[in-house]
């Protein structure tokens, strides 16, 4: 909410003083919702919890004598890999566009970052089609250098580099970031030490930037955790994948809610280890009273090389994919084969329906988050340690992947129903049914889950952002903390809100895991379409969708680059 002022004592200078009449106030009813909005998003988590508290020795003795030994060391190699190749990738190129001017800077600087609206899954499928051994890369090969030439592509390599290609912006935009405040004096400083521009980089810009690319490299991990579907793709079994495939294939949720165990504690590993990295390294924002790093001008064969370093990048996460999913999309409609408009109509409705009612709902709870924990603080650092706790564990969703908050959602969400239903029974002899198992409510429940944290980022660093004089200003004047809200606080952070709102919505459109295991039935989006197409190898059925589901995530990716810009 609002800082709460000491009122000045004797012999002060009294400067912030502020009627007596509201200050030292008690806690009001915002102040209860970060601890309400932390036990919604934990109930999906206690099915979970409680399956690693009490385990079934049988399902464990089965599981470990077939399936999780190679799940688990997969999924190790999964994290080590994207980790390594995001953190590599998105902060060579970070440094390459601020710290030097080359032809084609001004745009790739920007353009890097169109990879976003890239699903992995979309990704993978592309990549598939086209390196298979009756691909388009095998056959333009087998032509130069004989019938007999051919290479493995259903490896854990082929499903770390698609995945390193889809993810790396999240370290990109982070870094780049952080690279553009840091002070050019510092820079300047180490030069005149006589230390190199690769030397600054390693020795001083990447200490300074650690939280930036560990927070970062944390996001990217987190979402190759939560993927089940490029792995899949390229035989690459991991415990997200075993989740589905027992879920779907066995429908032994309860086996599922034990393997969703063990990816829990890798989400909780990566977190913790996350806050270990950072320590205590907070990193302060100084440009506007200081130059940033001047880029240097490469020319020849350097300037060159950094063009076309960007540019490979580039064309490989984005471009190649797109060209490959606009000529089989044009071949079907050259060819008027059964491609169904009413149906891909209906795909595009739901997913822009769930889209919009998650990051709307999302977005206003993350508001009521960031606003009710301001209660009797300056902000987060200020806050009782109950209060604390409760905004940690309510952004604690996007730590877990989707495939854990949708199988702990049905169990919470299908207990919830049958104690509804037999209380209605019992007492007014009324059955309504499934209320929110295998309903729209119960699907935006879980994006909620998930995807509380995005939202909350963006809405409380605009909080952050406020000057306290602002409010206090405005106390001062008799306004009630709701006019304070709606007109002094809302529209000095509404960057920030449509930001997250943009974010949320890219998330849902993209979302696989919770979508595929949650929806009610007969409700497709284009994200399922595309998954179900892909897995009978149908691959220019799903172009057009694919390539609707890209072009939707365009438009919050550019309009979040005006924002960072």
């Amino acid at each position: 909410m609002w800082a709460t002022p000491k009122v000045a004592s004797k012999g002060s200078s009294g400067r912030g003083r502020l009627p007596t009449s509201w200050v030292g106030r008690g806690p009001s009813a915002s102040s209860l919702f970060p601890v309400l909005l932390a036990a919604l998003v934990a109930v999906p988590l206690v099915p979970v919890v409680l399956s690693l508290a009490t385990p079934t020795p049988k399902v464990w003795a089965h599981l470990w004598a077939t399936i999780l030994p190679e799940r688990i060391r997969n999924t190790l190699l999964l994290v080590l890999g994207v980790g390594a190749g995001t953190l590599s990738l998105g902060t060579s190129l970070a440094w390459l566009v601020v710290a030097y001017r080359f032809p084609g800077r001004a745009i790739f600087e920007w353009s890097l970052l169109l990879p976003l609206a890239m699903p992995s899954y979309v990704l993978g499928y592309v990549y598939m089609a086209m390196l298979d051994y009756a691909g388009t890369i095998q056959s333009i090969l087998r032509g130069w250098l004989g019938p007999g030439f051919s290479f493995p592509v259903r490896t854990g390599f082929w499903a770390i580099l698609v995945l390193t290609l889809a993810l790396y912006p999240y370290v990109y935009i982070l870094a780049r970031t952080a690279f553009c405040e840091l002070p050019g004096s510092l820079f300047d400083a180490a030069r005149v030490l006589g230390y190199g521009r690769l030397e600054v980089l390693l020795r001083l810009v990447i200490p300074l930037a650690r939280p930036s690319l560990v927070a970062g490299t944390a996001l990217a991990l987190m979402e190759a955790l939560t993927d089940f579907a490029v792995v899949r793709f390229f035989n690459f079994p991991t415990l997200s994948e075993g989740i589905l495939r027992v879920w779907h294939g066995m429908m032994n949720r309860e086996v599922a809610v034990e393997i969703a165990g063990v990816l829990l504690l890798f989400a909780l590993g990566l977190l913790l280890l996350e806050r270990r990295l950072r320590g205590r390294a907070r990193f302060f924002q100084s440009r506007g009273r200081a130059p940033g790093i001047q880029p240097l001008p490469l020319r020849g064969w350097k300037g060159v090389a950094a063009a076309v370093l960007c540019g490979i990048v580039l064309l490989s996460a984005f471009g190649l994919p797109v060209a490959q999913l606009g000529l089989w999309a044009l071949g079907d409609l050259v060819r008027m084969t059964s491609f169904d408009w009413a149906w891909y109509g209906t795909l595009a409705r739901n997913s822009l329906l769930v889209a919009s009612g998650a990051s709307i709902l999302t977005t206003l709870m993350a508001l009521t988050l960031a606003y009710g924990s301001r209660h009797g603080g300056s902000g987060p650092d200020h806050l009782n340690p109950i209060t604390r706790g409760a905004v940690r564990l309510a952004t604690l969703g996007y730590a877990v992947p989707g495939s854990v908050v949708a199988v702990g959602a049905l169990f919470a969400l299908s207990r919830l129903d049958h104690w509804l239903n037999s209380w209605l029974e019992t007492g007014f002899g009324v059955t309504v049914g499934l209320l929110f198992t295998g309903t729209v409510v119960g699907l935006l429940y879980a994006y909620g889950v998930r995807f509380l944290a995005v939202a909350y980022g963006s809405v409380d660093s605009s909080f952050e952002k406020l000057k306290p004089q602002l409010v206090e200003a405005a106390r001062t004047l008799g306004a009630s903390p709701r006019r304070v809200l709606v007109q002094v606080q809302l529209p000095l952070i509404a960057p920030g809100f449509l930001a997250g709102l943009l974010l949320v919505f890219l998330d849902v459109m993209k979302e696989l895991p919770i979508t595929l295991m949650l929806r009610p039935f007969g409700f497709e989006t284009l994200s399922v379409w595309i998954y179900q197409m892909i897995s009978e190898s149908m691959w220019s059925e799903t172009a057009l969708p694919a390539l609707t589901l890209v072009t939707t995530g365009l438009l919050p990716v550019i309009i979040l680059m005006r924002l960072n810009r």
